[in-house]
Parts: structure tokens; C-alpha cells; sequence
């Protein structure tokens, strides 16, 4: 990368390692199976010594945003309810910190797209709902999702500070930024992405953007970022799967194919993140006297 080679990275023999987990998955209209199959995920991540587990976006169901259906509220839960009640029990009896994405029902009337993070005793550490909520073609997710009134936040758990950020909030730059500010060693994006049939031109173009995105999180904030997105067909949607680990430096640590269902554990070393800090001092040298117009929609 030019003008950011730095040194090798000497070994620290006082670094924390923690072990991430990530559960790559292919849905179906059986909501069901769908969460064994997460579920089943989490065990095994845990059985490859997974500390952290992260699922994608909606794992419970297929992806409900693609048409706007009024029926499909009926597939939201409570927080907590049932499903999280179910992942609370996973983490608990896997040892691991968990974050999972539920559609919320929040009251009767509001819903949220939000990640809940568990800690490795089944409590609840943290709830983020998306701030970000998109509207395009077959994600047609403001017909469904409030945005998120939680704000950016890092969640502290037994193995480490967990970033939760969703999905279209990946494009933005000042969720990644704010949500390091607030001390997340690793931010997590829970995913669903994937190409619509008629754009095939534009297929290399959309996901080299998205993969860039992320890196770039990584490497301008000196933190770990994780994406876990879905994998499979569903309807004209074929979702790219490519899920993803990225080191404070911009190192790939682990990238799943576009096809397969995946349950991957990569180790993530907590010192790398002080080690790129120091070597690419980007909070040291933000500029916080001059940024007062990002408070604007656009312009002077």
C-alpha cells in the first residue's frame, strides 16, 4: 500500500489473542432450520475454540426486505424474546460471546433491525439497533426498520470490546470512526449483500467496492473488523457471501468464498491494534477543531 509500509510487526509474548468465530450460512423459508443451522454454527466455532462468534444479518429467516410485505412483520420478535432467549442459552452453554442480528419488535408499529451482543455467561451485554437503513432495489429495509436511536457504542464483554455496527452502516466511514472512539477493539457487521439478476456488469464492481470499504475501516481505525454476510439465492438475489477478517494493518486474515456455507475461527492478536495505532497515527492526528461541517446534510 503506498506510502503506508511500516516494519514487520515484531511478536509480543504479553498480546491477547481472541479467537473469532464467524458462521457463514445459506437460508431457507424454514425458520426453523435456519436457526439450528446458526445455532449448530456457534457450537461448532466453539468446538475450533471460537472465544467471539458472530452470525449474519438476519440469520433467522430469509432476507424479508425484498418486497414490501406487511406480512412479514409477523416474523419479528421481542428483545428479549424467544430468539434471543435461544442465543442467550448457545452462549452460555459454548463459553462464547455471541452477536446476533433479530428483527425487533420493539412495540406494536416499530421495528428494528438490531444486533444483540451476549456475553459468554448468557447475559446480555449490549443491544444496537442499525442506524444506517437503506432503500434500493429488493432492500426495501425503511418500509420495515426505524432507524436506530442507540447510537455508536462498543459493548465491553469477557473477551473483548465488541463494536456492533449492520450491514449498510459498513458504507459510512463515521459509523466505523465513532464506533472505535468509543473503544471497540473490533467491530462486527453482520451482513446481507448480495447481487441482483439483470446488473451482472456490475457484479465484480459492487463487491471489490464493499471488500474495500471494510479494509479501509480497518486500516483508518486501526481496529479489527469482522463481516459475516449470507450466502445462497433468494429469489434475484444471490447473496455473495465472502465473509471476512481484516487486521488493524489491512491484512486479510480470513475470506470465505461467494458460494459455500462457512464456520471459520481466525485469531485475532489485540496487540496489533496499539502496534498500527502507533505507526499510523491517525487519532493522533485528526484534525477535531475542523470537522464541524460534518454536522451538515451537505456543503457550507
Amino acid at each position: 500500500m503506498a506510502g503506508m509500509k511500516s516494519p514487520a510487526r515484531p511478536a509480543s509474548p504479553t498480546s491477547a489473542t481472541v479467537r473469532i468465530g464467524l458462521v457463514q450460512s445459506a437460508c431457507t423459508p424454514d425458520r426453523e432450520a435456519n436457526i439450528v443451522q446458526a445455532i449448530a454454527g456457534i457450537a461448532a466455532a466453539a468446538k475450533q475454540g471460537a472465544h467471539v462468534v458472530c452470525l449474519q444479518e438476519l440469520f433467522a429467516g430469509e432476507y424479508p426486505c425484498q418486497a414490501e410485505d406487511h406480512g412479514k412483520f409477523a416474523e419479528a420478535e421481542a428483545v428479549p424474546g424467544p430468539l434471543t432467549e435461544r442465543l442467550a442459552a448457545a452462549a452460555k452453554e459454548h463459553g462464547v460471546v455471541l452477536v446476533g442480528s433479530v428483527f425487533e419488535r420493539r412495540s406494536a408499529g416499530l421495528f428494528h433491525n438490531t444486533a444483540v451482543i451476549f456475553d459468554a455467561d448468557g447475559s446480555t451485554a449490549g443491544v444496537y439497533r442499525k442506524m444506517h437503513i437503506p432503500d434500493d432495489p429488493h432492500y426495501y429495509e425503511k418500509f420495515y426498520f426505524a432507524p436506530g436511536d442507540t447510537g455508536f457504542m462498543s459493548v465491553a464483554t469477557s473477551r473483548l470490546a465488541v463494536g456492533p455496527l449492520v450491514c449498510w452502516d459498513q458504507w459510512y466511514p463515521e459509523a466505523a470512526r465513532l464506533t472505535a472512539m468509543a473503544g471497540a477493539q473490533a467491530i462486527f457487521y453482520p451482513t446481507a449483500i448480495g447481487w441482483l439478476d439483470g446488473e451482472e456488469p456490475l457484479h465484480r464492481e459492487q463487491y471489490e467496492s464493499w471488500d474495500t470499504m471494510l479494509r479501509s475501516h480497518a486500516i483508518a481505525n486501526g481496529v479489527f473488523v469482522v463481516a459475516v454476510n449470507r450466502t445462497g439465492r433468494e429469489g434475484p438475489l444471490r447473496f455473495w457471501g465472502a465473509s471476512v477478517v481484516y487486521a488493524p494493518n489491512g491484512d486479510c486474515l480470513l475470506k470465505a468464498s461467494h458460494e459455500a456455507p462457512l464456520t471459520a475461527v481466525v485469531d485475532c492478536d489485540l496487540a496489533r491494534i496499539e502496534w498500527s495505532r502507533t505507526r499510523w497515527p491517525f487519532f493522533r492526528d485528526r484534525r477535531i477543531d475542523a470537522y464541524g461541517g460534518l454536522l451538515g446534510r451537505w456543503g457550507g
